[in-house]
């Protein structure tokens, strides 16, 4: 499975072996590099709201997006909805290349579009939390710049 949303927290490093575990062509399987990131609620209490169905399809255009412009062997993203806590898992990026900079780049470019383009609502202390224009800035950085190369 390349993308979750899911109200239950998640195990990064169960994760990670699981989509190790998993074979890409046939058994060929050329990782060189593993990069994840894990997002954590800072402020809390926070509840997040999204539209089942929408919301999936959303993380997974982010998810293809990703492989096909950086050449990724395997994605996985998942994010969490319902009432968080400070310090709770809210959201899990891991992308695996052939290269270090493939999964450094598809990581941060994965997390920026995650923050603009999911379909996401964040109700902190009673009141709906807007994006961030920093958030929107980093994503439209990802239209200027020109696909990976290796």
């Amino acid at each position: 499975m390349s993308i979750s949303v899911q109200a239950q927290d998640f195990d990064m490093a169960a994760e990670i072996a699981r989509i190790r575990e998993s074979r890409h062509d046939e058994g060929q399987y050329d990782v060189g590099a593993i990069c994840s990131f894990i997002g954590t609620v800072r402020h809390g209490p926070l509840t997040l709201e999204h539209y089942p169905g929408m919301t999936e399809r959303a993380l997974q255009d982010i998810h293809d997006q990703a492989l096909n412009r950086f050449g990724l062997i395997r994605a996985r993203l998942i994010h969490r909805f319902g009432p968080l806590q400070p310090g709770d898992q809210i959201v899990g990026v891991i992308a695996l290349s052939r290269h270090r900079q493939a999964a450094f780049d598809a990581t941060n470019f994965m997390m920026d579009r995650l923050k603009t383009d999911a379909p996401f609502w964040k109700l902190e202390e009673d009141k709906w939390v807007d994006q961030r224009s920093s958030d929107i800035e980093a994503a439209k950085a990802w239209h200027k710049t020109s696909d990976h190369e290796d």
